[in-house]
């Protein structure tokens, strides 16, 4: 067995910082969402202790799935934009092998003929 403990055996080195990078922004992401519906809620001075609390938990609830559903919106364009980009790479390619086989049967024939004279 390769890595840490949790880790997949086929998984790069660079995962692990990536997991926890991503899990250190959600988690920035939540407290901004809690510090926000503390903020709002603070301004209805009316509410009661209970009623402050479920506005406060259903405000982070809205916000962190609009954040998530943000995520997911540049992931998905994220997948589109590589297939894009992948697709582009392998017409070029191909585009380049062509010539220069072109260039090389070109070659070759202008040499053979060359030499026949």
């Amino acid at each position: 067995m390769n890595g840490l403990p949790g880790q997949a055996a086929d998984s790069q080195p660079g995962d692990l910082a990536n997991e926890v990078e991503g899990y250190l922004l959600w988690q920035a992401r939540v407290a901004e969402a809690e510090t926000r519906a503390r903020a709002f809620a603070e301004q209805l001075d009316w509410l009661t202790t209970g009623q402050r609390e479920q506005i406060e938990q259903h405000y982070v609830t809205d916000s962190l799935q609009r954040a998530r559903d943000d995520l997911e919106r540049v992931v998905a364009r994220c997948h589109s934009l590589r297939a894009e980009y992948e697709h582009r790479y392998r017409t070029l390619r191909r585009r380049c092998v062509a010539w220069v086989l072109a260039v090389c049967v070109g070659l070759t024939t202008v040499t053979g003929l060359y030499l026949l004279l």
